[in-house]
Formats: structure tokens, sequence, C-alpha cells
């Protein structure tokens, strides 16, 4: 009902703004979760442990702060439409030519890449999105917007869940070229950010830095947070569910299908709410409801308790994240808004792109017990996020445009 009310008195091109933001983050993550479903296949393949092949998830969330750089200044200097579409069409091109990967090593270079490319779109849609929607409509449509990520890991579900036993593991990613075919619809319906300047774009990123650069440190240890938080509760946890639970495909497809569910409910849910309720306080609330849910989540015995306590826990993670699209672009310098919040973004998702191979080998250490390397970072994460927030600014009343 609120995202209903948000949508009117909108625009056509209101709405294609944010139907293109919103599938632009979907595709992109779509792509991106692929690869947690089937690092156990391609270690079998290329005749390595799965601790190499998650480097392969390193790379590329440490690759993100790269192309959140290149990509967001290119929209800051050219708009944020024409470096969208290239985007769109660089990380759906990475991601059919994983596909074709001979070996370990090409294939890490290619994931490499994708996470230059992957690692543009967020920020690039983020601004677009909030320097586009009217600012009463911001906390829904970020809600709806951060939504897109867990929704293209719910794709990637349905997809691993329907055809992985029919194309394998290549055949996924071959499909992971679909994306490209948003590079139409946003050249035909999207137009540019009524807030984007080219004369304001010439002022250096370092000039802004350099005069906000304590908003800068903020910004990144509490993405650190938040990146700990979202990748050490998803990315790792079809392993679990495989290695540990004995789970095949069908199985460890529908429990994610169950959890992204949860995910995007938790993104509109929480979202909507802080646009009352504030930023801050919507995150930290989030964040200390998951604690609760943490041990159900990791140590259900039956599939029935891992699925619901899944479901849960990825409501309460994607609900802290769903207020972030509209607080760090309300947080950000104006002069730098295509760049600045991807950057902090992708920042902390460098620090943490150490994840997957830290929780691997945690549980390999301890005899592949996965239960134990999800919970202790996702409390640590949880309560990291809270604290952080709670020291924070709100910037709710801030124009953008």
């Amino acid at each position: 009902m609120a995202l209903l009310n948000a949508l009117k008195g909108w625009t056509p091109a209101q709405k294609s703004v944010v139907t293109a933001s919103f599938l632009g983050w979907s595709l992109d993550a779509f792509d991106f979760f692929l690869l947690v479903f089937v690092l156990k296949d391609v270690a079998s393949e290329f005749g390595v442990e799965k601790k190499q092949v998650a480097a392969a998830i390193a790379l590329t969330l440490a690759c993100r702060p790269l192309g959140a750089f290149i990509f967001g200044r290119l929209a800051d200097r050219f708009g944020r439409r024409p470096i969208l579409m290239l985007d769109v069409a660089l990380y759906s091109l990475l991601g059919l030519a994983t596909a074709f990967a001979p070996n370990l090593t090409v294939f890490l270079v290619i994931r490499a890449l994708f996470g230059v490319a992957m690692g543009g779109e967020w920020g690039i849609g983020a601004s677009l999105t909030m320097e586009t929607v009217k600012p009463e409509a911001r906390g829904v449509v970020s809600g709806l917007l951060q939504s897109g990520y867990p929704t293209g890991y719910l794709l990637a579900s349905v997809v691993y869940a329907a055809l992985y036993n029919t194309i394998g593991w290549r055949g996924m990613f071959m499909v992971g070229a679909v994306p490209a075919l948003l590079v139409f619809y946003i050249r035909r319906n999207v137009p540019e950010s009524p807030a984007w300047s080219a004369e304001r774009a010439r002022i250096s990123i370092f000039t802004v830095l350099r005069n906000h650069w304590r908003i800068a440190v903020y910004g990144i240890l509490l993405m650190t947070a938040f990146n700990f938080f979202s990748h050490g509760t998803q990315d790792i946890y079809p392993t679990f569910l495989q290695v540990q639970h004995g789970f095949d495909a069908h199985k460890t497809g529908t429990i994610a299908i169950i959890y992204n569910i949860g995910a995007i409910l938790g993104g509109w849910i929480f979202g909507t709410w802080s646009q009352s309720a504030g930023r801050r306080r919507t995150i930290i609330t989030a964040a200390a409801l998951s604690l609760p849910v943490a041990y159900l989540w990791a140590y259900s015995t039956s599939m029935a308790g891992l699925a619901v306590g899944a479901f849960l826990m990825q409501m309460c993670v994607q609900g802290a994240w769903g207020v972030i699209p509209a607080h760090l672009n309300e947080i950000s310098p104006p002069d730098a808004r295509a760049t600045f919040p991807g950057t902090i973004y992708q920042l902390g998702n460098l620090i943490a792109s150490s994840n997957a191979v830290l929780q691997t080998t945690i549980a390999e250490n301890d005899g592949e017990n996965y239960a134990f390397a999800l919970i202790s970072v996702a409390v640590a994460a949880a309560i990291a996020i809270a604290t952080l927030t709670a020291v924070g600014r709100e910037a709710r009343e801030v124009k953008l445009s």
C-alpha cells in the first residue's frame, strides 16, 4: 500500500527510472550469485579446492570499488543514463564469458573484470533514482531498489533449482547474458537525471574527498560492516546446505528461494518504515532483530528449521540494507553523488571481500563445520552496524535535486 501511494502522481519517466535501476541491480546480482551455487562444481571441474574457487567471489568484491570509482566519475562527467547503459552491457558480456573459462586462472580473471563492471551499477542507479523521485518517496523506493539484490539472488536460485541438472554450471552463466536486453529499455525509456550538471561534474573528486574526508571514513567503516552482514550470511550458505546438510540442488535452491523472498520483504518493509521512523532507527532495529534468529538460522537440524531461520535472517539483513540507497545518497556531497555513495559502498566491499575465503577456511579447519563460521561473522557484523549507525547522522530531509 505504501509503495502504491508513493507511486501516485509520478510521471512515466520517473517510473521508468525506478524500473531500470531496480532491474539493473537485480540482474547484476543475478550474475554474481550464480557462482555461489556452483562453487564445488567449478572446483571439481578444475581440480582445485573449494576455497580456491571462493577466491573468485573475493576478487569480484575486491574489484567493485574500482568499478564504482571509474563508472561513477564517468556518470558524474557524462551523465547517469549513457554510463548506466555501458555498465549493464559490460557486466552482461563478462557474465557470459564466465561460461567459457578453460581453467581456474582465466575464470578468476573474468570474475575480477566482472567485479569492476558490477561495482559501477549500484552507485549510478541509486543516484539516478534518488535524484529523480519525489523526496517523500525515497524511503519506499530505497527499499524497492535494494530489494533488487535479493531479487537477483532469487532469480539465480530459481535457475539453479530448475535448470542446473540440465544445463550444468556453464549453462547457468550463459543465461547471464540476458541482462544485456535491459540496455534497450534504458535507451528507449529512461531520461537523464534532473540533478546532473556537466559543469558541477568538473569538480575534482580529490577536492570532494578532501572537503568531506570524515564522512568518507565513516561511510567506509559502516559499509564494511554492512558487507560482512550481507555476504557473511549469503555467499557460503548454499555451500553450508550442500556440504554440512547434504542437500541436493532442489533442496538448496528451494531454501534459497524462501530466504530471498524474506530478503525482498525485509527491504520493502524496513525501507518504507524508514521514511517515518528515520534511517538510523530503522537500520539499528533491523540489525538488532537479526541476533535472536541467528541460532535458528545456523544450527537448525531440519530443512524446515533452516528455511524459517534463513527467511527471518535475510528479512533482517536486507531490512537494514533497504535503507542504504537513500541514506548513502542523503549523506553524500552533491557534487559527486554518482561517485561518492558507490565508491564508499564498494570500498566497504573491498575490505569485506575476504569473507568467503575466511568463512570457508574456518569451516574446513573445523571439520566442514560451516555453522560456526556463519554465525560468528553475522553476529559481529550486526553489532558493528548498530553501533556505527547510532553515532552517525540523520539526513532524511536533505534535498537531492
